[in-house]
């Protein structure tokens, strides 16, 4: 299968799941606690499971790195990882908010190549191949994504976590003279923003992301002609040992990335983050 035609059957995969997420969406929450502010939901459970299941059977010569399934570090060994988060946004499918997302994306030899990111509350799917474009597909049809043009620091549109705002982004926001800012869930919707160029700039200086939160959303806001990378300006790696973000990240529409992350730097020394160690 080439590129597309892989796209269109992960597409269907989520697509399907979308199904499972809003059947739990109507019931009472079922609750774990994985670690301190780390919830998971039984739909987390669910959908993972499905998710996994379909990629086994339609590319099992491929590894699988999923937020709720056991890591097999034989992964490691493999050319082409498959990145699933089930529920991107945990917290925001607790609230019933609408802001959470399903996002599955393919990493080969370490880089993000193609991804899709679901929306189920409202039917809205992001997907993008790295080199071929990026889409949006709704109730309305689909059509292509391209991120803005904005090029100054202070003229991009700032979107933030509505969960995980860390004290650092309003140092960085002050620096860099942003005044216009949203609030999201998921870090697949607030790609999603930037590659609909509805926003400029997302910033996550702390260490809360994992490889399963990154691989879909960049493949897209790359293919929409975007940009991510950590707070150093460095490329994400993927299918590594310790999955965790521990450079933080940075996504833009990558028309002054590295401007931005030049004018962060300060702000990440007076917070005392070694580019070496990170967070």
């Amino acid at each position: 299968m080439n590129n597309s035609e892989i796209l269109a059957v992960v597409g269907s995969l989520v697509r399907q799941s979308g199904t499972i997420v809003r059947e739990y969406h109507d019931r009472p929450n079922e609750v774990d606690w994985k670690g301190t502010n780390d919830p998971v939901t039984a739909a987390d459970k669910a959908v993972n499971d499905f998710l996994v299941a379909g990629l086994r059977e339609r590319f099992p010569a491929d590894a699988i790195l999923a937020e709720e399934s056991k890591d097999n570090l034989e992964r490691l060994q493999a050319a082409r990882v498959w990145c699933v988060d089930p529920l991107d946004g945990t917290k925001e499918f607790i609230a019933r908010n609408g802001e959470f997302s399903i996002m599955a994306g393919l990493a080969i030899d370490g880089v993000a190549t193609l991804g899709v990111v679901y929306q189920p509350i409202i039917d809205v799917m992001y997907t993008g191949i790295v080199g071929e474009g990026a889409w949006i597909e709704d109730p309305s049809g689909r059509r292509p994504l391209h991120v803005d043009d904005v090029d100054t620091p202070a003229e991009m549109r700032l979107v933030v976590s509505r969960s995980h705002r860390n004290p650092i982004t309003d140092d960085i926001k002050s620096t860099l003279g942003i005044t216009q800012e949203r609030i999201s869930g998921s870090v697949g919707l607030k790609c999603g923003l930037i590659a609909r160029a509805e926003a400029d700039l997302y910033l996550h200086p702390a260490p809360g992301t994992k490889e399963w939160d990154t691989c879909a959303p960049e493949a897209i806001l790359v293919g929409a002609g975007g940009r991510m990378s950590d707070c150093w300006g460095r490329p994400l790696r993927y299918n590594q040992a310790d999955v965790r973000r521990r450079g933080g990240l940075v996504a833009s529409n990558g028309r002054c990335h590295a401007r931005v992350i030049s004018l962060m730097g300060p702000a990440l020394n007076r917070a005392g983050i070694d580019p070496d160690v990170g967070w």
